[in-house]
């Protein structure tokens, strides 16, 4: 469920030379969330936040010297970003409204999520596209890109999907943005930001535990792409069973951190020999690997709770209310050039979509309409 992209990735994790990069854009809004802005979008290249805009400031903000350098070479692309995003805003804001309708809601906390974007594999120039919208931490729409048609995984979305596979305008641009926009606007982005984005940097690994019956964590951070693998090993195999592995979560300097716990409460003193924590990052041929033993770890509880705080452990029933509002803080993008068309679709959702195309990516795909 949500929004995760089904992206094609080579896992050939020593090749640095050629990866898959990816340009993706996050927008969200929302209604019934207290200290949080009501839209937030943000722009991604390689999941690297370069560009940001919420309903707070009402203003396009670069996250990376090469983006603002960028922006030096097109005097009007700041304003460009900040005026579209805005007229956005208010469509998103009516989107709530609809999908609230739809769903047969009132009162509550609900987030509506629109994430598109493209990948492109540099060794075999192979480009793939996301449109995908969602409510509540659910899929609600999406755009197949091979059918050119519509996916409604919910009822409440087949209207959306009828009046919006009837306007092959709309596919159309949807096609040439995601096939032929997007890398374009990709490739670009690495040029300008290639000192930052081809950078490697090899991270520090930790063993954790916050006590003598908890699993011990292998922790690793600052490490730099997200392109990494970290796995558990008993004599050389791999392990899965009595293993936990965490999500990768960015760090305040742009790099990154991955954790994989092991259960260690079977495991008999004498083997703890046995057993290893693998990280390798792509790009480096090298593995870091550490010998999990009692001297190695490290038993501060205080920096482990910490820990556990920032991966987004919580407690009580706000859980799915933060995980949602995580997402949403997560990424949300930004996009395209004036000249935009806005096509009310009546009974379906509201696309404001773009004739030309000359900008960013594809400008923002909304829901509205009346229920």
């Amino acid at each position: 469920p949500g929004l995760s992209p089904r992206l094609l990735i080579s896992s050939h994790l020593a090749d640095f030379t050629f990866m898959t990069h990816s340009l993706r854009y996050f927008y969200s809004s929302s209604s019934g969330v207290s200290n949080f802005p009501e839209f937030v979008a943000v722009g991604l290249v390689d999941d690297v936040q370069m560009i940001h805009y919420d309903s707070n400031t009402q203003k396009a903000e670069f996250k990376q010297q090469w983006i603002e350098k960028a922006a030096e070479d097109d005097p009007e692309y700041s304003a460009r970003q900040t005026n579209r995003l805005m007229n956005t805003q208010q469509v998103f804001k009516g989107n709530i409204d609809i999908l609230k309708q739809r769903f047969n809601q009132t009162g509550g906390v609900h987030i509506n999520q629109l994430m598109y974007g493209c990948e492109w594999d540099d060794e075999t120039a192979e480009v793939n596209g996301y449109h995908q919208y969602g409510y509540d931490g659910e899929d609600f729409i999406s755009f197949d890109l091979r059918t050119e048609s519509w996916i409604a995984p919910v009822m409440q979305a087949v209207i959306t999907k009828h009046m919006w596979d009837s306007d092959r305008s709309l596919s159309g641009d949807l096609r040439n943005y995601h096939t032929q926009l997007c890398p374009e606007w990709l490739k670009k982005y690495l040029n300008y930001g290639r000192s930052s984005l081809m950078r490697t940097e090899l991270p520090s690994v930790s063993l954790l535990q916050k006590s003598s019956s908890s699993p011990v964590t292998c922790h690793a951070t600052g490490f730099y792409p997200n392109r990494a693998e970290m796995v558990w090993r008993k004599d050389g195999v791999e392990l899965h069973e009595g293993v936990n592995k965490g999500e990768s979560l960015t760090n305040n300097d742009g790099t990154f951190q991955m954790s994989v716990d092991l259960e260690v409460s079977s495991i008999k003193s004498e083997d703890w020999h046995r057993y290893r924590c693998m990280f390798q990052l792509s790009g480096v041929n090298e593995e870091i690997i550490t010998k999990l033993g009692k001297a190695a770890i490290r038993t501060n509880e205080g920096k482990i709770g910490k820990r556990g705080e920032s991966e987004g452990s919580t407690n009580s029933t706000d859980e799915n209310k933060d995980q949602t509002i995580n997402r949403a803080k997560g990424a949300l993008g930004n996009h395209t050039r004036a000249n935009k068309e806005e096509i009310n679709t009546g009974a379906g959702l509201r696309i404001t979509h773009s004739s030309d195309y000359t900008d960013l990516h594809l400008s923002s795909s909304s829901l509205g309409g009346k229920n």
